[in-house]
């Protein structure tokens, strides 16, 4: 068994007590896995630069290596960066047999605990974008503040999921639970051409630097595995995903946009 079965056993423990899982993830090639970085990584740039300088970098020739390709067969490899887009950076990269893309997203981590925003918009594009139900985009329109809470609310400018009748409780977790696995591939992977098709993790300048990189259908197995649940303090628990109110830009309307994070220091642990 190996060790990202390990960690989702691990999990089951946490999101459904007790239960009995038989957790089937990819075959995880033996060369990826988390690694010890020199130095810490301080931005996606820094990143950009050593793919592109892939010939005197000792981690760039390991990440090429994980991707797939053999060193030997390699004739130039370029690395940008695009605008928007889920991969934070797009390689080209030029073989003896053709020429090859591939998306990788980037999450640099300096506190093992914290968490990272991997997106966020306006409920009204969620609901085009997955097709969400009126009676639950309005019920999240009332959660980001969009609307002014209909009834008594701890906070009077806004709601919280679990202020609200069972039934539209139900409704909105019944929902992201039957089309979870969209929405978190969705959330993770993108859905444009752009997609990102690997998920580089980072320690950013600590005591302790290191590095992992998966494939994006691993962490989206691995990030989606648990139940749909409200918080305790009513945001929504989607697997290890949670989704909630923006808040913060300093009052402005773009803190009532709906956002999604996670921890990616997770899986420094699930390898």
């Amino acid at each position: 068994m190996n060790k990202l079965n390990s960690t989702k056993i691990f999990l089951c423990s946490i999101f459904a007590l007790f239960a009995v899982v038989s957790p089937i993830f990819s075959q995880i090639s033996s060369e990826k896995g988390s690694r010890i970085a020199k130095d810490g990584f301080r931005n996606e740039t820094e990143i950009l630069d050593k793919f592109n300088n892939w010939k005197n970098d000792t981690e760039a020739k390991k990440w090429l290596e994980i991707i797939g390709f053999e060193l030997k067969n390699i004739r130039a490899v370029e690395a940008i960066k695009p605008h928007g887009k889920k991969s934070d950076l797009r390689l080209k990269i030029t073989t003896s047999s053709g020429v090859f893309t591939e998306g990788i997203s980037i999450k640099l981590v300096s506190n093992p605990k914290g968490f990272n925003q991997i997106d966020k918009r306006w409920v009204s594009d969620y609901e085009k974008m997955w097709e969400i139900t009126e009676d639950i985009v309005e019920s999240l329109k009332y959660f980001v503040g969009e609307k002014l809470p209909y009834k008594k609310s701890k906070n009077k400018k806004r709601m919280y999921l679990n202020e609200f009748d069972k039934e539209a409780q139900e409704k909105i977790i019944s929902f992201f639970t039957k089309h979870k696995m969209r929405i978190v591939s969705d959330l993770l992977k993108g859905t444009s051409d752009s997609k990102a098709n690997w998920f580089l993790v980072a320690q950013k300048n600590s005591s302790k630097n290191r590095w992992t990189l998966e494939h994006i259908e691993d962490v989206i197995e691995f990030y989606s595995f648990g139940d749909v649940e409200i918080t305790r303090r009513g945001s929504l628990k989607i697997g290890a995903i949670t989704m909630q109110r923006k808040g913060g830009d300093g009052g402005r309307e773009t803190a009532k946009m709906l956002q999604f994070k996670l921890n990616p220091a997770l899986l420094f642990d699930a390898l």
